[in-house]
């Protein structure tokens, strides 16, 4: 049986997560490298002010998850698989082997910033409990047009999704979507129109920048979540990472895709409990916890224990 880490995307971020990281020397080492790759000290990023901007919250959570991961490694735990959703693939490839951790820091800072380049305000994602697939996609065609911007933006299960675009299409997409027998709908920690094509210009412009920076071939498996498959030729994993934000995200299929492999054990890095909460009910079975929510102990002896069976 096989352990999967879950990396969570841009909505998962809590205010002063990279302080409630452990103190341990892999973070200090984390965060160092962050400091020195970024010419800032990354502590200053994780308040509620900074928060908003899409910058302060990528590299968050790319510090975050890479962190954890390591204090892990330190103590003997490692993944046999990795998944993220959107910045969350970050991450996981550093962690898979295929990224080296300082060209992701660059690469998150320049992906950051031109997110909140092109989409200073006015824009976002909201969240659609309740609803299947095929009526969702009406509803949203009802609304969408050049004016009114809004799409599919993330398959997180059977019947919840994410949908990205204007402020005022979102809204009356969450109206409708309530009158139509949605549980929930409302508006994410999200400031930006992520997994649509509203980015098409920004995932050319990652692409570009991903042309100078050397992949490798990853030490584990590498589950795409955009493509809800396992990539290992770097020249993929490169254009899958560049050119995630402007794709929709297919996160259901790809937690199935890691029970199909053998995972039974998810453990999703920090910071929250969102990616968790999804995993539980396909790892029928096996179990999904979050690094936020257990001791480190617990997480040790867990992955010790599937590593036997």
């Amino acid at each position: 049986m096989s352990v999967l880490y879950t990396f969570p995307g841009q909505g998962a971020q809590r205010a002063g997560m990279l302080h409630k990281l452990p103190d341990h020397p892999e973070v200090r080492r984390t965060i160092a490298e962050t400091e020195s790759a970024l010419g800032q000290d990354p502590l200053q990023l994780d308040s509620a002010a900074a928060f908003g901007s899409s910058f302060a919250v990528q590299i968050c959570l790319l510090l975050a998850g890479v962190a954890m991961a390591r204090v892990l490694a330190a103590h003997g735990a490692r993944p046999d698989m990795v998944a993220g959703l959107s910045i969350g693939a970050y991450p996981a490839a550093v962690v898979a082997g295929a990224l080296d951790y300082t060209d992701a820091v660059r690469l998150v800072a320049l992906r950051g910033r031109m997110m909140d380049e092109r989409y200073p305000h006015g824009y976002g994602m909201a969240a659609i409990v309740g609803l299947d697939r095929g009526l969702l996609e009406r509803l949203i065609a009802q609304v969408h047009s050049r004016t009114m911007p809004v799409y599919l933006a993330n398959l997180n299960a059977a019947r919840q999704f994410v949908i990205a675009g204007i402020d005022e299409a979102l809204e009356a997409v969450i109206g409708i979507a309530l009158a139509r027998g949605a549980t929930k709908a409302e508006r994410l920690a999200v400031t930006v129109p992520s997994h649509c094509e509203l980015f098409a210009d920004a995932a050319t412009a990652m692409r570009e920048a991903f042309s100078s920076v050397t992949l490798g071939r990853p030490c584990i498996i590498y589950l795409s979540s955009s493509a809800a498959r396992a990539l290992s030729d770097p020249i993929r994993i490169a254009d899958d990472l560049a050119s995630n934000l402007a794709t929709q995200v297919h996160w259901y299929d790809t937690t199935r895709l890691a029970w199909e492999r053998g995972a039974r054990l998810a453990v999703e890095m920090p910071s929250g409990t969102v990616l968790t909460k999804l995993t539980v009910p396909v790892f029928i079975g096996g179990r999904a916890i979050s690094c936020e929510e257990s001791d480190m102990d617990t997480v040790l002896a867990l992955m010790s224990r599937e590593c036997r069976r």
